[in-house]
């Protein structure tokens, strides 16, 4: 198969920012925004002819396995035989299902983006900065190895950066994308630190470590640095995706606008430290299984944070984010719990092992995909209905069922879907997650089984808050400044069907996730475990009935009685449990006022204190032999012959 043609992948992005960079204020709305989607569209077909081609045009080889296809890849600058930095294009299973998610998902985004931000200053602007961070996604899920894939996570920061902060008149929005810049800066210094270390001991910036019978020798060398580089690489990974405690900058990135936080917090960047396990995922598990269990153990818990924080929020972006970083926990603690094979110490090549042991791989995978299309699909409703009643609060809604029955009807579906009702997508993915989990542990079965009863409770609660209940236009009717509830433009009520028609057709091709992304490569079919999928769907159930008792009505006496009963911990749920309270001192008391204020001190007082002193040596010298320079040769002849005597004497003593 000739691959030749996916340099237009990451091209066409390249060329649709460039044009809108320069020429964008040139253009009107509608060309700016007609170029940037084309581009994207063309993007989208490319990737899904890609992925037909990969895993059914060619298929698997005779191995059984799906091929690793290196389409290009240049040497930028070459150090060793195998140190190398190069750029360029690698498709393997999860990287092809990746330009798939994201495609679709920038795709859906642009289309959605001419409704929402009809209008709005900088609409040209705005797209050159989608088309920006389309491209810096594809190439860091492409890239032929771990020194360019963090060439396209700094792309990535700076492109996020640059949508967060697109309302840059207000302080809150330039606020948002300054922490996020920064907090994912922080953590990606650790990336950086990982991968030198990485380089450095093994030799080499390539994923495969398998390839070469000399960097097999390094590997096993530097076998006993490799858990903390890879450690190390994950930290970077965990403040991309927003794991506790580095998951501060996702809820204020929402001061972006809505598509932006559909696109940043669905498919894409959030996700990114998951394929970044899931791509170092050989290598966690032969050399450091027990740093790949603490991974799931960090991310168990910040799902459970997330969804606590979740059940109380008031801003249904807000309640998105959340929800973004406890399905995430979900996806990581999925890679988490894989286990090395007994006898192989590694990834065995069997079906076997994919279906049991690394069964965490594919479910982690599979619900990265479902979720992407679900959440989308809730941040582009999340965007309609603010678009309706111009506020992010739920206190201005209720009631809107009436008013947006496409929203509503497609809002409902994805939170069915991410409840884990049957035959909605997240059932499926969810439910080989806490499969993976009770064969780790029982113990993190059950936790993670709880988990998802809490998110099918506060995503309803979201839902019933939104579309049932008291509504505010209707008890304020004819007041100044109340509008009544309107459906959302075609633009925006299309990405909203097809993502929610995939969200439902999954169930078409379940059985056979695990043919196309898998552990070790070798396909197997999924199964439903019906015991483990019976009592998670009760628990949803459950959770969803106990949401309607409470918040179904036009009152919730319950829920604020529940608010009353335990105020201190509402508070503290509401406030995210004062995690930014929490690094507002760990940053100003502990690391500025004992760290940087004593270097700073250093730096002033005895860096430049030393060499403002050698300037003022160098300027008393100077001055003090400045006199000796008087033009008399008489004088310079007693200068030299009394020197000359000096020396002679100086000499014949020590002689």
């Amino acid at each position: 198969m000739d691959y030749s043609y996916v340099y237009l992948i990451l091209l066409l992005p390249v060329l649709s920012f460039l044009v809108l960079g320069l020429l964008g204020m040139k253009m009107n709305h509608k060309t700016a925004g007609l170029i940037g989607t084309v581009a994207v569209g063309a993007v989208f077909v490319l990737s899904c002819y890609t992925a037909y081609q990969y895993f059914i045009g060619i298929g698997r080889g005779a191995d059984g396995l799906y091929p690793t296809v290196t389409a290009f890849n240049f040497t930028w600058l070459k150090f060793t035989e195998l140190l190398t930095f190069n750029i360029g294009f690698r498709l393997t299973p999860i990287s092809v299902m990746m330009l798939v998610v994201i495609s679709t998902v920038s795709f859906m985004v642009h289309i959605y983006s001419f409704g929402y931000m009809h209008g709005e200053k900088g609409f040209q602007r705005y797209f050159a900065f989608l088309s920006l961070f389309t491209m810096s996604m594809l190439g860091l899920v492409v890239a032929t190895n771990i020194f360019q894939m963090y060439l396209f996570w700094e792309l990535v920061g700076v492109s996020s950066y640059l949508l967060i902060g697109f309302y840059y008149p207000l302080h809150s929005a330039v606020a948002a994308s300054k922490k996020a810049f920064i907090v994912t800066r922080f953590a990606d210094l650790f990336f950086l630190i990982g991968i030198l270390f990485y380089s450095f001991y093994v030799g080499t910036f390539n994923f495969d470590l398998t390839a070469d019978p000399v960097l097999a020798g390094k590997v096993a060398g530097a076998s006993w640095v490799m858990p903390m580089a890879l450690f190390l690489m994950f930290i970077g990974g965990a403040g991309k995706s927003a794991m506790f405690p580095l998951h501060i900058w996702l809820p204020d990135a929402m001061e972006g606008p809505t598509p932006v936080s559909a696109l940043i917090h669905a498919a894409t960047m959030v996700v990114a430290g998951v394929f970044l396990v899931a791509s170092l995922f050989p290598l966690f598990v032969q050399y450091a299984p027990e740093q790949l269990h603490w991974i799931a153990y960090i991310a168990a818990f910040t799902a459970f944070y997330a969804a606590s924080v979740a059940c109380v929020q008031s801003d249904i972006k807000r309640v998105l984010a959340f929800s973004t970083i406890s399905q995430i926990g979900f996806m990581l603690v999925a890679l988490g719990v894989s286990m090395p094979d007994p006898t192989s110490v590694g990834v065995a090549m069997t079906p076997e092992y994919a279906d049991t042991l690394g069964l965490g791989y594919m479910a982690s995978m599979f619900h990265l995909f479902t979720h992407a299309m679900f959440k989308a699909c809730l941040f582009l409703g999340a965007g309609a209905v603010i678009h309706a009643v111009h506020s992010n609060e739920k206190a201005y809604m209720g009631g809107l069922r009436k008013y947006m029955p496409i929203t509503h009807i497609t809002f409902l579906i994805s939170c069915l879907a991410i409840a884990g009702i049957p035959p909605f997508s997240g059932f499926f993915s969810k439910d080989e997650i806490l499969v993976a989990c009770y064969n780790f542990h029982p113990v993190m079965g059950i936790v993670m089984s709880g988990i998802a009863m809490m998110t099918a409770f506060y995503m309803f609660r979201l839902y019933y808050v939104i579309f049932w209940g008291k509504s505010y236009y209707e008890t304020h009717k004819g007041e100044e400044g109340v509008h009544a509830p309107h459906e959302a433009p075609a633009t925006m009520t299309f990405p909203l069907i097809f993502l929610s028609l995939i969200t439902c057709t999954v169930f078409l091709w379940a059985d056979k996730a695990g043919q196309f992304v898998s552990a070790n490569g070798h396909g197997f079919t999924t199964h439903i475990n019906w015991p483990i999928a019976t009592a998670s769907t009760v628990l949803a159930l459950l959770a969803i009935g106990l949401a309607t008792f409470m918040y179904k009505g036009e009152k919730t006496p319950v829920a604020d009685k529940l608010a009353k009963t335990f105020p201190t911990l509402y508070r503290a749920a509401y406030k995210r449990f004062y995690m930014d309270e929490v690094w507002q001192f760990v940053t100003h008391r502990v690391i500025f006022a004992c760290v940087s204020r004593p270097i700073a001190w250093f730096d002033r007082h005895v860096v430049d204190g030393f060499f403002n002193f050698l300037a003022w040596g160098t300027n008393e010298a100077g001055e003090s032999i400045r006199p000796w320079q008087s033009g008399d040769v008489r004088q310079y002849a007693i200068w030299f012959l009394t020197g000359s005597v000096a020396l002679t004497l100086i000499l014949i003593s020590l002689l």
